[in-house]
């Protein structure tokens, strides 16, 4: 019976998250990997913290645990406990820097998920004394009406720029050294 089972599976095409270079195109496996740059935060064993190469604001960092999982429900829990000593660890550094204790910590899982591995921003907020990206003539329609929530959200979205790599090395190195 045995050889049956196994002869049934011996030429069955291997689903693709069980093959073993699942995860060679995903951008967050090859930084891990040292394929791809990035500016790295923070590192252990488990768990790396990088700069957003297209952050909302200035320190948006990303918590990424080094096993691949799509989903954070599946994250096992070694790797669940890693991460969120790393978003403590690094959101105390953020917020020393920064001079700014308003922070957003955000894991999404499928919607609005655009890397299929499990991963946590950690976004400064707006501080009341900085300039904003949106313009002040953006801040409501032509109508007078002031803008909803979402299309703030839509716009400051919209204004991202990629991370300056020389601002991103020298705030990296101040992060790194308050932790």
């Amino acid at each position: 019976m045995t050889s049956f089972i196994i002869g049934a599976h011996a030429n069955r095409s291997i689903p693709t998250e069980w093959r073993d270079d699942a995860d060679r195109n995903c951008p967050f496996c090859r930084i891990i990997a040292g394929e791809m740059p990035s500016t790295r935060l923070y590192e252990d064993d488990k768990v790396i913290a990088i700069l957003d190469i297209l952050p909302l604001r200035r320190g948006h960092t990303l918590i990424i645990p080094k096993a691949h999982h799509s989903r954070v429900s599946e994250l096992p829990l070694e790797y669940a406990s890693a991460v969120g000593q790393a978003v403590t660890k690094v959101a105390n550094g953020l917020t020393k820097v920064l001079g700014n204790t308003a922070l957003n910590v955000v894991c999404n899982q499928e919607y609005a998920q655009a890397v299929p591995h499990v991963h946590y921003h950690i976004i400064p907020a707006p501080s009341l004394n900085s300039s904003a990206r949106v313009e002040p003539s953006e801040q409501s329609k032509e109508n007078g009406i002031p803008l909803s929530r979402r299309e703030m959200h839509q716009r400051e979205f919209e204004s991202r720029e990629e991370l300056d790599e020389d601002e991103g090395k020298a705030l990296a190195v101040r992060i790194r050294a308050s932790l």
